[in-house]
């Protein structure tokens, strides 16, 4: 992380972010980094995130950081949505968190409004709070993770919810977080230059184990070397945790022990399956969510995960030797992520075909003490994304007008150590 910027004597500034949060816990954490980044590295900052997550309470946020949180949406297997806990029609509902985010973007006159993912917003719920903040001369920025899906897919997808005139007009910069030699997001999308010319790559975001809180109970099976297992928030990560539980049902000599962290929004139904046949296991441990999953991560000797942007980032930032078994639906972005990353050395990917052949599994987790670390390949900038947005964002919020990072440029080459 670079050096805190002194702003003392700069006037207050804000900064607004929007969450796109319609399934699991991606999009919340990354903001939630991004957020606390920026009110570390600026003490004249002041960031509010906008959130739909059902369990944004359950995370600490640092001063000068807070949340306004819309009512729940949440996204089906089947890519339709539905309200999370109102009893009220979809489409009032997106009324009515629209109305949320416009108002609050007029009472908190932010500096910048980020944007992530979603230029839009869910259904255009964030249209009218850009063309307000547009006109009073917020700047505009869409963050978009390394990897949005296949072109075949977004494309189709952006033209029907209209969003290249947003990108021409409304927005100011977009900011990758990632780097093109790895993914590029837009690559083979019908974008015109004048869309291009606004991207900037920043690195990935480096993530950090936050200063411990009270001391964790120290069960049997992480005082020895454990591989974490995670599917992210859990929502379509059962056939990752049954593929693990499989394989320590069938080799009682794998070599390290597992923690499992299902995730919130698994089926309570399937927890307590999982939850029963654990109990049976002496090496294996499974809960349900906790909230600083960095400490967990740092922890353990190796990490199986499914591969989404905020678990990638924990495995490089905290140099752990990983297997990941992406999912393909409804978007092919962990499988266009895990490919990349397996080609260039950084981890191991493993395709799940529907078997769940535990004699797979159970040669990954042998194999896992033998594979590279991340650190043992070079590629330079890999982790500098939150310097980068920090350098970013200073013109806008200092008021100095001065010429903002230079975008990092495409390059093949990659260097191993």
């Amino acid at each position: 992380m670079s050096n805190k910027t002194a702003t003392t004597g700069a006037p207050p500034a804000r900064v607004l972010i929007y969450s796109h949060d319609t399934m699991g816990l991606g999009h919340l954490r990354r903001c939630r980094t991004i957020a606390h980044s920026l009110v570390e590295h600026f003490d004249n900052v002041s960031v509010l995130i906008l959130s739909g997550s059902p369990i944004i309470g359950s995370f600490d946020f640092r001063a000068r950081v807070d949340f306004v949180r819309v009512p729940g949406v949440v996204k089906l297997r089947n890519g339709e949505y539905t309200t999370l806990n109102l009893n009220i029609d979809f489409e009032k509902t997106i009324a009515m968190r629209a109305s949320i985010i416009r108002h609050t973007a007029e009472i908190f006159e932010p500096d910048v409004f980020i944007v992530d993912k979603e230029p839009l917003g869910l259904r255009g719920e964030v249209t009218d709070a850009l063309e307000q903040l547009k006109k009073r001369g917020t700047r505009l920025v869409l963050g978009l993770r390394d990897v949005m899906d296949a072109p075949t897919l977004l494309a189709p997808e952006w033209q029907r919810k209209n969003v290249l005139p947003a990108l021409r007009t409304l927005y100011d910069e977009i900011w990758v977080y990632g780097l093109p030699q790895m993914c590029e997001p837009l690559a083979g999308m019908p974008v015109p230059k004048s869309v291009t010319d606004k991207m900037s790559y920043t690195g990935y975001l480096r993530r950090s184990v936050p200063i411990p809180g009270p001391a964790r109970t120290e069960t049997a099976v992480r005082r020895q070397p454990y591989v974490l297992v995670t599917p992210g928030g859990g929502g379509d990560g059962e056939d990752l945790v049954e593929w693990v539980l499989r394989a320590y049902e069938s080799d009682v000599w794998l070599p390290y022990g597992a923690l499992i962290v299902m995730g919130p929004f698994m089926q309570p139904e399937r927890q307590e399956e999982f939850k029963a046949r654990v109990a049976r296991l002496k090496r294996v441990e499974a809960i349900t969510f906790d909230a600083n999953m960095e400490a967990l991560v740092a922890n353990a000797a190796g990490v199986v995960a499914m591969g989404g942007y905020n678990t990638f980032c924990e495995i490089l930032s905290l140099d752990k030797r990983a297997i990941v078994v992406p999912r393909t639906e409804p978007r092919l972005e962990q499988y266009i992520r895990a490919a990349r990353a397996q080609e260039v050395g950084l981890l191991r990917m493993i395709e799940n075909t529907g078997t769940l052949d535990p004699k797979t599994m159970i040669e990954a987790l042998r194999e896992m003490p033998r594979q590279r670390l991340p650190s043992e390949v070079v590629i330079p900038g890999l982790l500098e994304g939150l310097e980068s947005v920090n350098r970013l964002v200073q013109p806008w919020i200092t008021h100095e007008r001065v010429e903002a990072a230079e975008p990092i440029a495409a390059s093949d080459s990659l260097r191993r150590a």
